[in-house]
């Protein structure tokens, strides 16, 4: 397999068959970011495909960083692309009534297959979904999550705040269910 600087260096070239394998190489992975964050795959497939137009319209004012930085990139753009769309159609909301949520005790997350939890986190509520991810999957902090969703520092940790209280119930309720 072509490491991304050849695969870089051919794109820079021009080599359109290069930026073919680019998509390939990582369109499956810009669907399961774009998924976390807009919970309908043919949305979400219409924003990786804007993603992809994005990243290779874009891709010389890339700075390679090493193997991995190409993919955490175009990683970024994903997500971004995927945050604007709900931005953009009104689909980014944030909720405020934390009432009759658990406290956060740990739950046996190990026991929750990774695509039954990845189905619950599309459940969530979508504020609470958007700065879960971003928190917890693009590493921002909630100053970075407030200047990029124009809320406050303290609105998106309790956004975190509630979907973790969230998770935590849904995560006992599937134990419970498969305990049975």
């Amino acid at each position: 397999m072509e490491t991304e600087q050849q695969l870089l260096s051919a794109i820079h070239s021009g080599d359109r068959q290069s930026m073919r394998r680019l998509y390939e190489r990582y369109a499956e992975y810009a669907m399961a970011i774009c998924l976390r964050y807009i919970h309908n795959r043919d949305v979400a497939q219409d924003v990786v495909q804007d993603s992809f137009v994005k990243i290779l319209t874009s891709i010389h004012h890339f700075g390679y960083r090493g193997e991995g930085s190409l993919k955490a990139w175009g990683s970024r753009i994903v997500a971004n692309m995927a945050i604007d769309y709900l931005r953009e159609n009104k689909r980014l909301t944030f909720e405020s009534d934390m009432a009759d949520l658990p406290d956060d005790d740990e739950p046996a997350v190990e026991e929750v297959p990774p695509d039954i939890l990845t189905e619950m986190i599309g459940r969530l509520p979508t504020g609470c979904r958007v700065v879960l991810n971003l928190y917890v999957f693009g590493q921002y902090t909630h100053k970075e999550i407030a200047q990029r969703l124009g809320i406050k520092e303290d609105s998106s940790a309790s956004q975190y705040s509630r979907a973790k209280k969230i998770l935590v119930s849904m995560i006992k309720e599937y134990i419970k269910q498969t305990s049975r």
